[in-house]
């Protein structure tokens, strides 16, 4: 019998012995629990209040980085970078999508809290990024100008 085959069943059945036992957990089950209401939230300030951030403190240290003007509204990058210490979770809102949470990411300890993402923007709206640390939340927000037609003007 071939070694690797050998080793790999060796090593499937011991990963199925600790499934089996509870001392292993799947992939699915270690990810972030999904807050369906917030997604589904059609008014930024109810998607804030669904998170917990409905009263974040303005901050100059979350930078968010992205064009004024995006020529193309399908496809705008946005770069957010948290300089507070301690943050646990980036969230980003685009006021006037049907859907204005967007993306919301959490950061394990240590974890450099930095994002980027791009999204989809059908008009001219202000962006807004709320970062969370030591249970409390900080906001920032930028306007980004949508171009009709992808034309520049």
């Amino acid at each position: 019998m071939n070694n690797r085959r050998r080793n790999l069943l060796k090593s499937a059945g011991a990963a199925a012995a600790l499934l089996a036992a509870g001392l292993l957990k799947p992939v699915a089950a270690l990810a972030a629990t999904w807050n369906k209401d917030a997604f589904a939230a059609k008014k930024a300030d109810d998607a804030l209040k669904t998170i917990g951030a409905a009263s974040a403190a303005p901050s100059g240290d979350i930078v968010i980085e992205a064009p004024q003007i995006a020529e193309n509204g399908a496809v705008v990058p946005i770069e957010i970078t948290s300089k507070i210490a301690g943050t646990t979770s980036i969230a980003v809102l685009i006021e006037k999508n049907p859907y204005p949470l967007v993306a919301k990411f959490d950061f394990m300890e240590g974890a450099l809290p930095f994002v980027k993402v791009n999204v989809k923007m059908a008009e001219t709206s202000e962006v807004r990024v709320v970062a969370a640390a030591a249970g409390k939340n900080y906001l920032a927000s930028k306007e980004i100008k949508v171009t009709i037609g992808g034309c520049g003007g």
